[in-house]
């Protein structure tokens, strides 16, 4: 099984630093003025609101969905509970939350993007509402069945048994988190990062019930973690390519007005890719095109690498000049024109475990090609004073660097 490279969990920082921040806060909430205590209860409300606004306007159906199961959570909590839960009903209601609602995350980490007021979405719905009639069912007296699993023990732990949490919840929350984690990982998605968070918070919201403050503050933080990360998947959207990863020219235009006077700008473009792609396919040119943006991203110098467009790509410079680069692109150009890169197969097979098989365990040539790219330097100075002129004086350079044979560097 291939190891996940280690820059892949830098996902969770927010949700983990949010986190930790609302462990910090919480021993100074009792010292809260008591205006502000009185107003505690509401804000997971508030902002859970937020939070639905903001996925109904940006079309995140998965976040929007989770709002509303967090919000129909905590609203069950506040109307049946008044601390830990005493009697059947409110013991089953308890119970049932605490194992649907991870269940719910790790089901919403696993599905696609599929929107709200669509067929999958009012499928969505439908599914939650089922969960809450069997729940309203299962809280009636006399369905024992369910209510002896909800409440049964598979172990009498010391460890286990200062725990509110219900036994049953605890496997649905470990096996959720892991796949919630996995999924985050493969994906790099924001909302799927946060809703590790998210089944964190829920957790500890659930077993300090008993606990005053608790479930309020840490449903709070489970709101607010989803909430920014469904801001970031939106800005991830505005400023990343969805093909290569990279930063996208909006986010370079970004960047552009907040450069020093001293900087440097090269033109990377990929050569004869216009001719490549008639030759293997677009399939094959997408391939090539996240090649070259995964040695890019390895420069050195301090650049960072945006995809300004189609097959061409702008490696930004702060506070360098022209001659400092030159050697950091030149490595980078040898890089790219040395790989060979192997073709995948249209009849590749869906396991991962086959293919990496035909990949690595089979003698079978599979056919590899390489590409090489013209790199265009320009410095700002002089009659550059705009960011668009430097782009321009690179775009020229890089003009003449294919005209003189490609692959190669032209300043």
């Amino acid at each position: 099984m291939q190891a996940i490279p280690l820059k892949n969990f830098t996902i969770f920082l927010i949700p983990a630093l949010l986190l930790g921040a609302t462990g910090w806060f919480f021993p100074q909430v009792a010292a809260l003025p008591p205006g502000r205590l009185e107003l505690l209860p509401f804000t997971p409300y508030l902002t859970m609101a937020l939070g639905t606004m903001l996925s109904l306007h940006f079309h995140r159906g998965r976040a929007f969905f989770m709002f509303l199961v967090l919000a129909a959570a905590y609203w069950s909590f506040r109307v049946h509970l008044r601390g830990a839960p005493t009697g059947i009903t409110a013991t089953v209601l308890f119970q049932a939350v605490c194992v649907l609602v991870p269940l719910n995350i790790a089901l919403f980490s696993l599905m696609r993007e599929r929107g709200i007021a669509t067929v999958a979405g009012r499928l969505r719905f439908a599914f939650l509402g089922l969960q809450a009639l069997f729940v309203g069912w299962a809280m009636e007296p006399g369905h024992l069945v369910v209510q002896q699993f909800l409440s049964c023990r598979f172990t009498e732990s010391h460890l286990l048994g200062g725990l509110l949490l219900p036994q049953p919840a605890l496997p649905v929350i470990v096996l959720g988190a892991l796949v919630v984690a996995g999924r985050a990982c493969m994906r790099q998605s924001p909302i799927d990062a946060s809703l590790l968070g998210v089944m964190t918070a829920f957790a500890v919201a659930c077993n300090g019930i008993g606990t005053e403050h608790v479930t309020p503050v840490f449903m709070t933080a489970a709101a607010a973690i989803l909430t920014l990360g469904v801001l970031k998947d939106s800005y991830n959207m505005a400023f990343k390519d969805d093909l290569t990863g990279l930063p996208s020219r909006r986010a370079l235009n970004e960047q552009l007005t907040w450069l020093g006077r001293r900087y440097a700008v090269a033109m990377v473009d990929v050569d004869h890719f216009k001719k490549f792609n008639d030759t293997y396919g677009h399939d094959v040119g997408d391939q090539v095109l996240r090649m070259v943006a995964s040695k890019l991203r390895g420069v050195g110098g301090g650049g960072t690498v945006y995809r300004y467009g189609g097959e061409e790509f702008t490696i930004l410079f702060p506070r360098k000049g022209r001659e400092e680069v030159l050697g950091s692109l030149e490595e980078l150009r040898r890089t790219i024109a040395d790989y060979q890169m192997r073709l995948r197969s249209t009849d590749r097979p869906s396991s991962s475990r086959e293919g990496k098989k035909l990949r690595y365990g089979s003698g079978q040539n599979r056919g590899t090609v390489s590409v090489t790219v013209s790199i265009g330097v320009a410095e700002s100075g002089g009659d550059r004073r705009r960011p668009a002129d430097v782009i321009k004086a690179a775009d020229q350079a890089l003009y003449r660097a294919k005209g003189s044979g490609r692959n190669r560097i032209c300043t």
